[in-house]
C-alpha cells in the first residue's frame, strides 16, 4: 500500500470515528431530522450539537414577519460565536403559511436575504405535533400560541428557554440570554 493510499484510509476512518462520537453525543432533543426549505435535503439537528440554537416557527403572511430582518441580524452577528437560528416555516396558526415551500424559500431569500437555515413546513400545533416540538415544549414548558414562537436551546441540547412571538429576535432580554449561553464553553 502506498503512503498516500494508507494516509486515505486512515483520515477516512479517522473521519468515521468522529462522526461516530459527534451521533453518539448528541442530545436526545436535538436527535431529529428534518427536510431543508429550499431542496428537501434531510438535515439533522445533531450537526448544530455544540451550538447555541434559537428555534423560531415561521409565516410568510404575519404581523411578526418582520421578525425575519432582525432574525437574520442575530444570526449574522453571532454565528461564528456559536449560533444558529433555525427557521420553521408553519401554516398552523391563522394559515399564514400558506405557500409551497419554493415559495417560502424565494420569499425568505428575496424579502429578507434569509441566510440561516429553514427546514420544510412544519406542525407545531396540536394534534399533530412533530416529535422535536414535543419536546421543547416539554422542556421550557411553554407550547408555542402563535408564529414567530422562539426556543433558545444551549450548547449541550438539554436547556430550552422559550420566548412568546412578541419577544422580537434583538429585544434585550433575549439578546442577553443569547450572550449567556454563547459565553459558556461546550
Amino acid at each position: 500500500m502506498t503512503n498516500k493510499r494508507f494516509l486515505s484510509v486512515i483520515i477516512g476512518l479517522a473521519g468515521l470515528i468522529v462522526v461516530g462520537q459527534s451521533l453518539a453525543a448528541c442530545s436526545p432533543l436535538l436527535n431529529h431530522s428534518f427536510p431543508r426549505l429550499q431542496d428537501n435535503v434531510p438535515q439533522s439537528m445533531c450537526q448544530y450539537q455544540g451550538k447555541v440554537i434559537l428555534v423560531v416557527n415561521t409565516a410568510s403572511k404575519c404581523g411578526f414577519t418582520g421578525q425575519y430582518e432582525g432574525l437574520e441580524s442575530v444570526y449574522d452577528k453571532y454565528k461564528d460565536k456559536g449560533l444558529v437560528v433555525v427557521g420553521f416555516p408553519s401554516n398552523d396558526f391563522g394559515d399564514q403559511e400558506p405557500g409551497s415551500e419554493k415559495e417560502i424559500a424565494d420569499f425568505c431569500r428575496l424579502t429578507y436575504g434569509v441566510k440561516f437555515p429553514m427546514m420544510g413546513k412544519t406542525d407545531i400545533a396540536a394534534p399533530k405535533t412533530t416529535a422535536f416540538y414535543k419536546q421543547l415544549i416539554d422542556a421550557s414548558g411553554t407550547r408555542p400560541k402563535w408564529n414567530f414562537h422562539k426556543y433558545l436551546i444551549d450548547r449541550s441540547g438539554n436547556k430550552v428557554e422559550s420566548f412568546a412571538s412578541i419577544t422580537g429576535p434583538e429585544s434585550s432580554i433575549l439578546i442577553s440570554k443569547l450572550e449567556r449561553l454563547l459565553a459558556e464553553k461546550p
